[in-house]
Protein backbone atom coordinates (compact mmCIF):
# COMPACT_ATOMS: atom_id res chain seq x y z
CA UNK A 1 0.00 0.00 0.00
CA UNK A 2 1.17 3.14 -0.73
CA UNK A 3 0.97 4.14 2.77
CA UNK A 4 2.89 1.79 3.88
CA UNK A 5 5.70 2.95 1.59
CA UNK A 6 5.02 6.58 3.12
CA UNK A 7 5.54 4.86 6.40
CA UNK A 8 8.69 3.06 6.04
CA UNK A 9 10.54 6.31 4.67
CA UNK A 10 9.75 7.76 7.68
CA UNK A 11 10.96 4.69 9.72
CA UNK A 12 14.09 4.73 7.48
CA UNK A 13 14.91 8.36 7.80
CA UNK A 14 14.24 8.14 11.22
CA UNK A 15 16.14 5.55 12.09
CA UNK A 16 19.03 7.49 10.88
CA UNK A 17 17.99 10.69 12.62
CA UNK A 18 17.53 8.43 15.41
CA UNK A 19 21.63 7.50 15.88
CA UNK A 20 22.59 11.02 14.50
CA UNK A 21 19.92 12.57 16.88
CA UNK A 22 20.89 10.40 20.18
CA UNK A 23 24.74 11.20 19.27
CA UNK A 24 23.65 15.16 19.47
CA UNK A 25 21.33 14.48 22.31
CA UNK A 26 24.44 12.49 24.47
CA UNK A 27 26.48 15.36 23.22
CA UNK A 28 24.62 18.13 24.19
CA UNK A 29 23.88 16.78 27.31
CA UNK A 30 27.43 16.19 27.92
CA UNK A 31 27.89 19.65 27.23
CA UNK A 32 25.81 20.84 29.91
CA UNK A 33 26.97 18.52 32.06
CA UNK A 34 30.81 19.93 31.64
CA UNK A 35 29.24 23.60 32.10
CA UNK A 36 27.55 22.62 35.32
CA UNK A 37 30.21 20.70 36.81
CA UNK A 38 33.33 22.83 35.82
CA UNK A 39 31.38 26.30 36.72
CA UNK A 40 29.46 27.66 39.68
CA UNK A 41 25.54 26.88 39.25
CA UNK A 42 25.21 30.91 38.79
CA UNK A 43 27.77 31.00 35.86
CA UNK A 44 26.18 27.89 34.18
CA UNK A 45 23.02 30.07 34.79
CA UNK A 46 24.14 33.28 32.58
CA UNK A 47 25.46 30.38 30.01
CA UNK A 48 21.73 29.33 29.78
CA UNK A 49 20.32 33.20 29.67
CA UNK A 50 22.66 33.98 26.95
CA UNK A 51 22.01 30.68 24.95
CA UNK A 52 18.46 31.58 25.48
CA UNK A 53 18.58 35.48 24.30
CA UNK A 54 20.52 33.87 21.33
CA UNK A 55 18.07 30.92 20.62
CA UNK A 56 15.08 33.54 20.60
CA UNK A 57 16.89 36.23 17.99
CA UNK A 58 17.64 33.33 15.46
CA UNK A 59 14.02 32.17 15.97
CA UNK A 60 12.78 35.61 15.67
CA UNK A 61 15.19 36.31 12.61
CA UNK A 62 13.83 32.95 10.67
CA UNK A 63 10.56 34.32 10.64
CA UNK A 64 8.87 31.13 9.55
CA UNK A 65 10.81 30.26 7.15
CA UNK A 66 12.80 27.26 9.01
CA UNK A 67 9.32 24.96 8.20
CA UNK A 68 8.68 27.29 4.72
CA UNK A 69 11.93 26.43 2.95
CA UNK A 70 11.31 22.57 3.09
CA UNK A 71 7.45 22.90 2.17
CA UNK A 72 7.68 24.71 -0.92
CA UNK A 73 11.34 22.96 -1.64
CA UNK A 74 9.59 19.51 -1.09
CA UNK A 75 6.41 20.72 -3.67
CA UNK A 76 8.81 22.13 -6.71
CA UNK A 77 10.34 20.18 -9.26
CA UNK A 78 12.14 22.45 -11.19
CA UNK A 79 16.12 23.04 -9.95
CA UNK A 80 15.25 26.74 -10.74
CA UNK A 81 11.83 27.14 -8.60
CA UNK A 82 13.90 24.77 -5.82
CA UNK A 83 17.18 27.03 -5.91
CA UNK A 84 14.77 30.03 -5.76
CA UNK A 85 13.32 28.58 -2.13
CA UNK A 86 16.40 28.50 -0.63
CA UNK A 87 17.60 31.82 -2.04
CA UNK A 88 14.72 33.59 -0.64
CA UNK A 89 15.48 31.93 3.11
CA UNK A 90 18.80 32.96 2.72
CA UNK A 91 18.14 36.70 1.54
CA UNK A 92 14.68 36.94 3.66
CA UNK A 93 16.16 35.40 7.45
CA UNK A 94 19.64 36.11 6.53
CA UNK A 95 19.48 39.85 6.27
CA UNK A 96 16.83 39.82 9.47
CA UNK A 97 19.34 38.02 11.46
CA UNK A 98 22.24 40.84 10.75
CA UNK A 99 20.01 43.60 11.64
CA UNK A 100 18.52 41.85 15.14
CA UNK A 101 22.67 41.20 15.59
CA UNK A 102 23.55 44.93 15.21
CA UNK A 103 20.54 45.88 17.57
CA UNK A 104 21.70 43.14 20.32
CA UNK A 105 25.21 44.33 19.95
CA UNK A 106 24.54 48.31 20.10
CA UNK A 107 22.28 47.32 23.34
CA UNK A 108 24.77 45.00 25.12
CA UNK A 109 25.29 46.77 27.94
CA UNK A 110 21.04 47.21 29.10
CA UNK A 111 20.57 43.82 28.38
CA UNK A 112 23.30 42.45 30.65
CA UNK A 113 22.42 44.84 33.07
CA UNK A 114 18.55 43.52 33.00
CA UNK A 115 19.01 39.93 32.92
CA UNK A 116 22.92 39.10 34.71
CA UNK A 117 23.36 39.54 37.95
CA UNK A 118 27.97 40.03 37.20
CA UNK A 119 28.68 43.04 35.34
CA UNK A 120 31.71 41.18 33.44
CA UNK A 121 29.28 39.22 31.29
CA UNK A 122 29.01 41.25 28.06
CA UNK A 123 31.44 39.81 26.20
CA UNK A 124 29.39 36.19 26.74
CA UNK A 125 26.62 37.86 25.96
CA UNK A 126 28.32 39.28 22.54
CA UNK A 127 29.72 35.54 21.34
CA UNK A 128 26.11 34.50 21.53
CA UNK A 129 24.67 37.31 19.31
CA UNK A 130 27.36 36.99 16.85
CA UNK A 131 26.65 33.75 16.18
CA UNK A 132 22.69 34.62 15.42
CA UNK A 133 23.49 35.22 11.60
CA UNK A 134 25.45 32.17 11.36
CA UNK A 135 23.10 30.15 12.91
CA UNK A 136 20.53 31.24 10.93
CA UNK A 137 22.36 30.50 7.59
CA UNK A 138 22.75 26.57 9.07
CA UNK A 139 19.47 26.46 9.64
CA UNK A 140 18.05 28.15 5.97
CA UNK A 141 21.05 25.35 4.48
CA UNK A 142 19.68 22.20 6.82
CA UNK A 143 15.90 23.58 5.98
CA UNK A 144 16.80 22.68 2.11
CA UNK A 145 18.31 19.71 2.52
CA UNK A 146 15.06 18.53 5.03
CA UNK A 147 13.08 19.36 1.68
CA UNK A 148 15.20 17.10 -0.91
CA UNK A 149 13.99 14.50 1.93
CA UNK A 150 18.11 13.71 2.80
CA UNK A 151 18.89 12.34 6.54
CA UNK A 152 22.41 11.79 5.70
CA UNK A 153 23.28 15.01 4.86
CA UNK A 154 21.27 16.80 7.60
CA UNK A 155 23.13 13.94 10.03
CA UNK A 156 26.00 14.96 9.19
CA UNK A 157 25.90 18.90 10.02
CA UNK A 158 23.44 19.08 12.42
CA UNK A 159 24.08 15.84 14.21
CA UNK A 160 27.64 14.83 14.40
CA UNK A 161 29.26 17.67 13.42
CA UNK A 162 27.75 21.18 15.03
CA UNK A 163 27.44 19.44 18.23
CA UNK A 164 30.40 17.71 18.43
CA UNK A 165 32.46 20.39 17.32
CA UNK A 166 31.13 22.62 19.99
CA UNK A 167 31.97 20.15 22.79
CA UNK A 168 35.67 19.59 21.39
CA UNK A 169 35.94 23.73 21.26
CA UNK A 170 34.30 23.72 24.86
CA UNK A 171 36.34 21.05 26.28
CA UNK A 172 39.99 22.98 24.90
CA UNK A 173 38.92 26.15 26.11
CA UNK A 174 38.06 25.25 29.42
CA UNK A 175 41.15 23.08 30.15
CA UNK A 176 43.01 26.20 28.51
CA UNK A 177 40.98 28.40 31.58
CA UNK A 178 38.82 30.50 29.59
CA UNK A 179 36.06 30.17 31.98
CA UNK A 180 32.15 31.01 31.37
CA UNK A 181 33.06 32.55 28.10
CA UNK A 182 34.57 29.14 26.13
CA UNK A 183 30.77 28.51 26.34
CA UNK A 184 30.42 31.56 23.74
CA UNK A 185 33.47 30.47 21.73
CA UNK A 186 32.52 27.25 21.49
CA UNK A 187 28.88 28.32 20.07
CA UNK A 188 30.37 31.02 17.65
CA UNK A 189 33.25 28.98 16.03
CA UNK A 190 31.03 25.71 15.98
CA UNK A 191 27.85 27.74 14.04
CA UNK A 192 30.55 29.31 11.45
CA UNK A 193 31.99 25.89 10.56
CA UNK A 194 28.39 24.03 10.49
CA UNK A 195 27.27 26.93 8.44
CA UNK A 196 29.45 26.78 5.46
CA UNK A 197 29.10 22.48 5.75
CA UNK A 198 25.85 22.44 5.37
CA UNK A 199 25.93 24.32 2.10
CA UNK A 200 28.63 22.26 0.96
CA UNK A 201 26.76 19.30 0.96
CA UNK A 202 23.46 20.93 -0.21
CA UNK A 203 25.08 22.14 -3.18
CA UNK A 204 25.63 18.24 -3.75
CA UNK A 205 21.66 17.72 -3.78
CA UNK A 206 21.09 21.22 -5.30
CA UNK A 207 23.54 23.24 -7.61
CA UNK A 208 23.81 26.66 -5.62
CA UNK A 209 25.14 28.54 -8.57
CA UNK A 210 22.23 29.02 -11.69
CA UNK A 211 19.32 30.28 -12.86
CA UNK A 212 17.03 31.56 -9.78
CA UNK A 213 13.18 32.13 -9.41
CA UNK A 214 12.95 33.52 -5.83
CA UNK A 215 9.28 32.95 -4.36
CA UNK A 216 9.38 35.96 -2.18
CA UNK A 217 5.95 36.87 -2.03
CA UNK A 218 4.02 33.26 -1.30
CA UNK A 219 6.63 31.82 1.15
CA UNK A 220 6.36 35.38 3.84
CA UNK A 221 2.69 34.44 2.83
CA UNK A 222 2.82 30.91 3.99
CA UNK A 223 5.91 31.84 6.74
CA UNK A 224 3.94 35.11 7.63
CA UNK A 225 1.75 33.97 10.65
CA UNK A 226 4.64 31.34 11.30
CA UNK A 227 6.95 34.51 12.16
CA UNK A 228 5.05 35.09 15.48
CA UNK A 229 3.80 31.40 16.18
CA UNK A 230 7.61 30.52 15.99
CA UNK A 231 8.42 33.40 18.35
CA UNK A 232 5.67 32.02 20.86
CA UNK A 233 6.61 28.53 20.75
CA UNK A 234 10.14 29.30 21.55
CA UNK A 235 9.08 31.61 24.30
CA UNK A 236 7.58 28.86 25.82
CA UNK A 237 10.44 27.30 26.29
CA UNK A 238 12.62 30.56 27.24
CA UNK A 239 10.40 32.60 28.96
CA UNK A 240 10.87 30.72 32.46
CA UNK A 241 14.63 30.75 31.64
CA UNK A 242 14.58 34.59 31.40
CA UNK A 243 11.82 35.27 34.04
CA UNK A 244 14.12 33.62 36.42
CA UNK A 245 16.81 35.35 35.75
CA UNK A 246 15.30 38.52 35.86
CA UNK A 247 13.40 37.61 39.49
CA UNK A 248 16.09 34.72 40.78
CA UNK A 249 19.62 34.36 41.48
CA UNK A 250 21.25 32.96 38.55
CA UNK A 251 22.66 29.96 40.63
CA UNK A 252 18.34 28.89 40.57
CA UNK A 253 18.65 29.48 36.78
CA UNK A 254 21.31 27.22 36.61
CA UNK A 255 19.27 24.77 38.41
CA UNK A 256 16.03 24.79 36.89
CA UNK A 257 18.17 24.78 33.10
CA UNK A 258 19.31 21.42 34.38
CA UNK A 259 15.84 19.60 34.80
CA UNK A 260 14.49 21.50 31.95
CA UNK A 261 17.28 19.97 30.13
CA UNK A 262 16.67 16.34 31.39
CA UNK A 263 13.21 16.81 30.53
CA UNK A 264 13.34 18.33 27.05
CA UNK A 265 15.54 14.58 26.46
CA UNK A 266 11.82 12.97 26.17
CA UNK A 267 10.76 14.83 23.02
CA UNK A 268 13.89 12.80 21.50
CA UNK A 269 11.59 10.34 20.09
CA UNK A 270 9.52 12.98 18.79
CA UNK A 271 11.84 14.91 16.89
CA UNK A 272 13.39 11.62 15.32
CA UNK A 273 10.26 10.99 13.29
CA UNK A 274 10.10 14.53 12.55
CA UNK A 275 12.81 15.30 10.06
CA UNK A 276 11.04 13.86 7.19
CA UNK A 277 7.09 14.14 8.56
CA UNK A 278 6.73 17.72 7.24
CA UNK A 279 7.77 17.50 3.49
CA UNK A 280 6.32 13.54 3.24
CA UNK A 281 2.67 14.83 4.84
CA UNK A 282 2.82 18.11 2.88
CA UNK A 283 3.17 15.54 -0.88
CA UNK A 284 0.57 13.44 0.43
CA UNK A 285 -1.71 16.71 1.31
CA UNK A 286 -1.32 17.85 -2.14
CA UNK A 287 -1.95 14.67 -4.02
CA UNK A 288 -5.23 14.71 -1.83
CA UNK A 289 -4.25 11.55 0.37
CA UNK A 290 -5.32 12.54 3.98
CA UNK A 291 -6.64 9.32 5.10
CA UNK A 292 -3.37 8.17 4.77
CA UNK A 293 -1.73 11.37 6.40
CA UNK A 294 -3.96 9.98 9.49
CA UNK A 295 -2.95 6.78 9.39
CA UNK A 296 0.92 8.02 9.13
CA UNK A 297 -0.04 10.40 12.12
CA UNK A 298 -1.84 7.82 14.16
CA UNK A 299 0.73 5.43 14.19
CA UNK A 300 3.97 7.41 14.35
CA UNK A 301 2.42 8.94 17.81
CA UNK A 302 1.61 5.69 19.27
CA UNK A 303 5.08 4.31 18.91
CA UNK A 304 6.45 7.65 20.01
CA UNK A 305 4.43 7.47 22.89
CA UNK A 306 5.61 3.80 23.92
CA UNK A 307 9.40 4.58 23.13
CA UNK A 308 9.26 7.51 25.75
CA UNK A 309 6.95 6.59 28.10
CA UNK A 310 9.98 4.59 30.16
CA UNK A 311 11.75 7.69 30.44
CA UNK A 312 9.03 9.64 31.72
CA UNK A 313 8.58 6.94 34.26
CA UNK A 314 12.64 7.10 35.47
CA UNK A 315 12.67 10.86 35.22
CA UNK A 316 8.97 12.05 37.40
CA UNK A 317 9.78 9.29 39.82
CA UNK A 318 13.63 9.47 40.17
CA UNK A 319 14.17 12.93 40.00
CA UNK A 320 16.81 13.69 42.31
CA UNK A 321 18.52 10.86 41.38
CA UNK A 322 18.85 11.25 37.52
CA UNK A 323 19.94 15.45 38.19
CA UNK A 324 22.79 14.08 41.02
CA UNK A 325 23.90 11.75 38.19
CA UNK A 326 24.13 13.79 35.16
CA UNK A 327 25.07 17.18 37.03
CA UNK A 328 26.16 16.59 40.73
CA UNK A 329 24.41 16.65 44.08
CA UNK A 330 23.96 20.59 43.65
CA UNK A 331 21.40 19.94 41.03
CA UNK A 332 18.86 17.71 42.96
CA UNK A 333 17.26 20.49 44.33
CA UNK A 334 15.75 20.41 41.10
CA UNK A 335 13.82 17.11 41.44
CA UNK A 336 10.31 18.46 41.85
CA UNK A 337 11.00 20.78 38.81
CA UNK A 338 12.21 17.76 36.51
CA UNK A 339 9.01 15.31 38.04
CA UNK A 340 6.56 18.25 36.80
CA UNK A 341 8.15 18.95 33.83
CA UNK A 342 8.03 15.16 32.60
CA UNK A 343 4.23 15.55 33.12
CA UNK A 344 3.82 18.37 30.75
CA UNK A 345 6.62 17.06 27.82
CA UNK A 346 4.58 13.62 28.11
CA UNK A 347 1.85 15.00 26.18
CA UNK A 348 4.07 16.01 23.42
CA UNK A 349 4.23 12.15 22.98
CA UNK A 350 0.67 11.81 23.55
CA UNK A 351 0.04 14.86 20.61
CA UNK A 352 2.69 13.94 17.97
CA UNK A 353 3.87 15.65 15.24
CA UNK A 354 0.44 18.07 15.73
CA UNK A 355 1.71 21.37 14.72
CA UNK A 356 3.69 20.34 12.01
CA UNK A 357 0.49 18.38 10.56
CA UNK A 358 -1.07 21.73 10.62
CA UNK A 359 1.65 23.27 9.03
CA UNK A 360 1.81 20.69 5.83
CA UNK A 361 -2.11 21.46 5.72
CA UNK A 362 -1.21 25.58 4.86
CA UNK A 363 -3.01 26.10 7.95
CA UNK A 364 -0.07 28.13 9.52
CA UNK A 365 -2.29 30.37 11.42
CA UNK A 366 -4.08 27.74 13.24
CA UNK A 367 -0.31 27.00 14.81
CA UNK A 368 -0.11 30.48 15.63
CA UNK A 369 -3.56 30.54 17.26
CA UNK A 370 -1.66 27.47 19.68
CA UNK A 371 0.60 28.66 20.69
CA UNK A 372 -0.88 32.22 21.39
CA UNK A 373 -3.10 30.46 23.75
CA UNK A 374 -0.32 28.45 25.32
CA UNK A 375 2.61 32.05 25.68
CA UNK A 376 -0.40 33.72 26.92
CA UNK A 377 -0.89 30.99 29.55
CA UNK A 378 2.58 31.09 29.93
CA UNK A 379 2.92 34.48 30.79
CA UNK A 380 0.44 34.67 33.12
CA UNK A 381 1.47 31.90 35.31
CA UNK A 382 5.86 32.76 35.26
CA UNK A 383 4.47 36.44 36.12
CA UNK A 384 2.14 35.09 39.58
CA UNK A 385 4.39 32.05 39.95
CA UNK A 386 7.81 33.12 39.73
CA UNK A 387 8.31 35.22 42.09
CA UNK A 388 7.10 33.47 45.10
CA UNK A 389 7.65 29.59 44.24
CA UNK A 390 11.04 30.06 41.63
CA UNK A 391 11.96 27.29 40.01
CA UNK A 392 8.81 25.18 40.86
CA UNK A 393 6.54 28.05 39.90
CA UNK A 394 8.78 28.12 36.24
CA UNK A 395 8.14 24.23 36.08
CA UNK A 396 4.30 24.54 36.42
CA UNK A 397 3.68 27.54 34.29
CA UNK A 398 5.73 25.46 31.54
CA UNK A 399 4.23 22.28 31.69
CA UNK A 400 0.73 23.84 32.01
CA UNK A 401 1.46 25.83 28.68
CA UNK A 402 2.66 22.81 27.01
CA UNK A 403 -0.81 20.92 27.88
CA UNK A 404 -2.48 23.64 26.76
CA UNK A 405 -0.43 23.99 23.55
CA UNK A 406 -1.19 20.53 22.48
CA UNK A 407 -4.82 20.69 23.86
CA UNK A 408 -5.86 23.33 21.45
CA UNK A 409 -3.71 22.41 18.21
CA UNK A 410 -5.55 19.08 18.45
CA UNK A 411 -8.87 20.45 18.90
CA UNK A 412 -8.42 22.60 16.15
CA UNK A 413 -6.75 19.20 13.67
CA UNK A 414 -10.19 17.36 14.92
CA UNK A 415 -12.80 19.82 13.87
CA UNK A 416 -11.20 21.50 11.07
CA UNK A 417 -9.35 18.78 9.31
CA UNK A 418 -10.65 15.54 10.96
CA UNK A 419 -7.28 14.41 11.79
CA UNK A 420 -7.23 12.67 15.24
CA UNK A 421 -3.78 10.68 16.25
CA UNK A 422 -6.56 9.02 18.75
CA UNK A 423 -7.61 5.30 17.54
CA UNK A 424 -8.87 2.41 19.94
CA UNK A 425 -6.12 1.18 19.78
CA UNK A 426 -3.70 4.81 20.56
CA UNK A 427 -6.63 5.02 23.72
CA UNK A 428 -5.99 2.06 24.95
CA UNK A 429 -1.71 1.97 24.83
CA UNK A 430 -2.24 5.48 26.60
CA UNK A 431 -4.48 4.25 29.39
CA UNK A 432 -3.44 1.15 29.71
CA UNK A 433 -0.04 1.96 30.56
CA UNK A 434 0.30 4.28 33.22
CA UNK A 435 -2.47 2.80 35.37
CA UNK A 436 -0.34 -0.80 35.32
CA UNK A 437 3.17 0.89 35.53
CA UNK A 438 2.47 3.94 37.92
CA UNK A 439 1.61 2.45 41.18
CA UNK A 440 4.74 -0.05 40.29
CA UNK A 441 7.12 2.85 40.02
CA UNK A 442 5.73 4.62 43.40
CA UNK A 443 6.35 1.41 44.93
CA UNK A 444 9.51 1.07 43.43
CA UNK A 445 11.32 4.24 44.62
CA UNK A 446 11.26 2.89 48.41
CA UNK A 447 12.85 -0.15 47.65
CA UNK A 448 16.61 1.53 45.59
CA UNK A 449 18.18 4.69 44.02
CA UNK A 450 19.23 5.42 40.83
CA UNK A 451 23.20 4.80 39.77
CA UNK A 452 25.36 4.04 36.84
CA UNK A 453 24.52 0.95 36.62
CA UNK A 454 20.70 0.69 38.00
CA UNK A 455 19.60 4.13 35.69
CA UNK A 456 19.51 2.35 32.03
CA UNK A 457 18.81 -1.26 33.59
CA UNK A 458 15.52 0.43 34.78
CA UNK A 459 14.67 2.12 31.37
CA UNK A 460 15.53 -1.70 29.61
CA UNK A 461 13.06 -3.58 31.88
CA UNK A 462 10.60 -0.79 31.60
CA UNK A 463 10.89 -0.40 28.13
CA UNK A 464 10.42 -4.72 27.70
CA UNK A 465 7.16 -3.90 29.99
CA UNK A 466 5.94 -0.82 28.00
CA UNK A 467 5.83 -3.18 25.15
CA UNK A 468 4.69 -6.24 26.14
CA UNK A 469 2.00 -4.57 28.41
CA UNK A 470 0.50 -2.82 24.79
CA UNK A 471 0.74 -6.10 23.12
CA UNK A 472 -1.63 -7.29 25.67
CA UNK A 473 -4.29 -4.47 25.94
CA UNK A 474 -4.34 -5.15 22.25
CA UNK A 475 -2.64 -1.56 21.25
CA UNK A 476 -1.33 -2.97 18.48
CA UNK A 477 -2.69 -1.81 14.95
CA UNK A 478 -2.12 -3.93 11.18
CA UNK A 479 0.11 -1.09 10.40
CA UNK A 480 2.58 -1.97 13.30
CA UNK A 481 3.29 -5.28 10.96
CA UNK A 482 5.53 -2.45 8.91
CA UNK A 483 7.31 -0.86 11.76
CA UNK A 484 8.29 -4.72 13.25
CA UNK A 485 9.44 -5.06 9.29
CA UNK A 486 11.36 -2.43 9.31
CA UNK A 487 13.51 -3.50 12.58
CA UNK A 488 14.39 -7.05 11.62
CA UNK A 489 15.45 -5.99 7.87
CA UNK A 490 17.42 -3.22 9.46
CA UNK A 491 19.03 -5.07 12.15
CA UNK A 492 18.94 -8.73 11.00
CA UNK A 493 17.19 -10.01 13.61
CA UNK A 494 13.58 -11.57 14.40
CA UNK A 495 11.32 -9.47 16.83
CA UNK A 496 9.82 -12.34 19.77
CA UNK A 497 6.78 -12.01 20.31
CA UNK A 498 5.44 -9.08 19.38
CA UNK A 499 3.54 -10.23 15.87
CA UNK A 500 1.29 -12.80 17.56
CA UNK A 501 -0.73 -9.20 19.19
CA UNK A 502 -0.80 -7.67 15.92
CA UNK A 503 -4.70 -8.16 14.60
CA UNK A 504 -4.79 -9.02 10.89
CA UNK A 505 -5.51 -6.37 8.32
CA UNK A 506 -9.32 -5.68 8.20
CA UNK A 507 -10.21 -6.88 12.07
CA UNK A 508 -12.21 -5.08 13.47
CA UNK A 509 -9.91 -4.96 16.82
CA UNK A 510 -7.48 -2.93 15.12
CA UNK A 511 -9.74 -0.04 15.69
Amino acid sequence: MANDDELRDLLSSASLVFVGGLLAAVSTLVEQIVIARVLTPDAYGEVSISIAVMTLGITMALVGFNQGIPRFISRFESPVDRRGAWATGLLIPGSLSLVLAVVLVLTIESVTGLLFERFNSELLLLLFVLSIPFEVGQRVGVGAIRGHENTIYKTYTADLLYPGLRIGLLAVLLAAGYGVVAAGIAYLGASIVTFVAAHVLLNRLLPLVGQVELHAREMVVFSAPLVISTVLGLLLTKTDTLMLGYFRPSAEVGIYTAAYTVANGMNFVLIAFGFLYLPIVSRLDAGDRRDEVDEIYTTLTKWVFIVTFPAFLVFAFFPEDVLSLFFGQGYAAGGLALTILAFGFLTNSLAGRNKETLSAFGSTKSVLAGNAVAFGLNIVLNLALIPTYGQLGAAVASAASIIALNATVLVILHVGFGISPFSASVVRTCVVLPVTLVPVMVAATGWFSLGLVTFPLLLVVLGVLVVAISGVAGGFQPEDEVLIEFVEERFGITVPFVRRFIPPEGSQSAG
